[in-house]
């Protein structure tokens, strides 16, 4: 197994983790929504139906870069709540570990990138 891949399956196994998570412990992802959008819930539900779907389909070939780009998406849709949490603080993380989590999501997207989205990366169809 080449570096990519293996990359490619500690990603998928992280965003099924995580999305799971949204499923096992929905408070904590509600506590997390800015208060300016609606239906927190129903965006905890469907950002963690998103996860785990988009963790299976980077392991599948024939749909790896669709959902490859689906979850660097994800990454850029969630990147406000991550800014309201650095903003406003969340449970007893520390700001300064909030701040720095920030930069992490471009490097989420560039791994999400390399090992599912670049050109010649999936199969032909």
């Amino acid at each position: 197994m080449n570096t990519k891949t293996i990359l490619r399956w500690l990603a998928a196994l992280a965003f099924i983790a995580a999305g799971a998570n949204h499923f096992r412990m929905p408070e904590v992802y509600m506590s997390v929504i800015p208060h300016y959008l609606p239906w927190p819930r129903a965006l905890v539900d469907i950002s963690g139906a998103a996860e785990i779907l988009g963790g299976i389909g980077i392991l599948i070939p024939k749909v790896r870069a669709a959902a490859g780009w689906g979850l660097i998406a994800l990454l850029v849709a969630v990147f406000p709540a991550n800014i309201d949490m650095a903003l406003h603080g969340f449970r007893s993380v520390p700001g300064w570990l909030l701040w720095l989590r920030l930069p992490f999501q471009l490097v989420f997207v560039a791994w999400i990138y390399w090992t599912c989205c670049r050109a010649g990366d999936s199969p032909k169809v």
